[in-house]
């Protein structure tokens, strides 16, 4: 693998290639917005999703379809879940279907309630490869160099290790996982349980508070991750509880900080609004109720912050109903 490109321009997308760039492979970044990307590579800097990182010199862009994927060896798909099937559509005239591609977005699409590779391979077809790379990889600490884990699945085992060792340095340590299902899902469910988290930062009721969501949050999302065919021990790895811990703690979390404008008083449009990108634990949310009810989940947690989103339930009566819910065993 020599050739990388990269559809999606955002920031995960940008740290990929910075990160693979450094590593020496040749990479070509395409986002929607032509006139967006030639601002980024006249800069040499993503001003709007990763601002104040210089972007490597010998890294390209290509805002033309037919041209992005001639060549590639590997491809990284850095979309935002909803909007994965539309932008991939475009790509399926263009795509080799012996390509493998990497998939780094988080989420469940709406209405299919398919995860990020189903979705590539629902537009591309099944012969695609597709590896997810997921974990605590909050963009702007790997563009900074600070360490950080992720984990590369996909049940082809030899595909899982090319990937590891594409994307591993001596910042950013890869480890893999045959289970693309639990891996995918808990990157998705961990972004409404930091929405959640956030809301409890906002309304400050505490340390406890917080720690009990996280660990009754993993609860609920390894219940429904089991029932979809997920290992149960992949949500206690980094792809799960480190994952979740990340993006529930960390002040630069999309879904932790627009939770927390919630908690703040403000409403779900204007927390909407204050965001600068995709919140995707929102539109999960939604995914996460619809499967919860057909596989006849418990999930109080996700019921709560989806009355909140969508219902206009109030933050308080949220909490109250939560804290007297049925006693039972732990």
């Amino acid at each position: 693998m020599k050739n990388i490109s990269i559809i999606g321009d955002g920031a995960m997308g940008t740290v990929c290639a910075m990160l693979l760039c450094e590593k020496g492979f040749s990479v070509r970044m395409w986002g929607y917005d032509a006139a967006q990307l030639a601002l980024f590579e006249e800069q040499r800097e993503n001003v709007k999703f990763l601002p104040g990182h210089k972007l490597p010199d010998d890294l390209r862009f290509e805002s033309r379809d037919s041209e992005i994927l001639k060549g590639a060896d590997l491809i990284v798909s850095a979309v935002p879940c909803q909007f994965m099937r539309n932008i991939w559509k475009r790509f399926s005239a263009h795509v080799n279907p012996e390509i493998p591609i990497v998939s780094v977005a988080k989420g469940i699409e709406n209405e299919t309630l398919l995860r990020p590779s189903q979705i590539v391979n629902d537009v591309l077809g099944p012969k695609v490869k597709v590896v997810a790379l997921s974990g605590p990889t909050i963009a702007e600490e790997i563009a900074n160099k600070l360490p950080a884990t992720a984990t590369a699945a996909s049940k082809d085992e030899r595909l899982t290790g090319s990937v590891q060792e594409v994307f591993n340095t001596h910042y950013l340590r890869v480890y893999r996982n045959s289970d693309i299902v639990g891996v995918e899902l808990a990157g998705a469910m961990k972004n409404v349980i930091a929405i959640a988290a956030g809301i409890v930062d906002g309304i400050k009721i505490g340390d406890n508070a917080k720690a009990a969501l996280l660990c009754r949050g993993l609860a609920e999302i390894t219940r429904l991750g089991v029932a979809l065919g997920a290992k149960e021990q992949t949500f206690s790895g980094l792809s799960g509880l480190g994952d979740l811990v990340t993006t529930c703690i960390s002040p630069s979390g999309r879904n932790r900080s627009f939770g927390q404008r919630i908690g703040k008083g403000a409403t779900v449009k204007q927390a909407i609004e204050a965001t600068h990108s995709v919140v995707e634990g929102v539109a999960t949310c939604k995914s996460v109720m619809d499967l919860a009810r057909k596989y006849s989940i418990d999930m109080p947690i996700t019921e709560s912050v989806y009355q909140i989103l969508f219902e206009d339930k109030s933050v308080p009566a949220a909490i109250e109903n939560l804290m007297n819910r049925k006693l039972k065993a732990e």
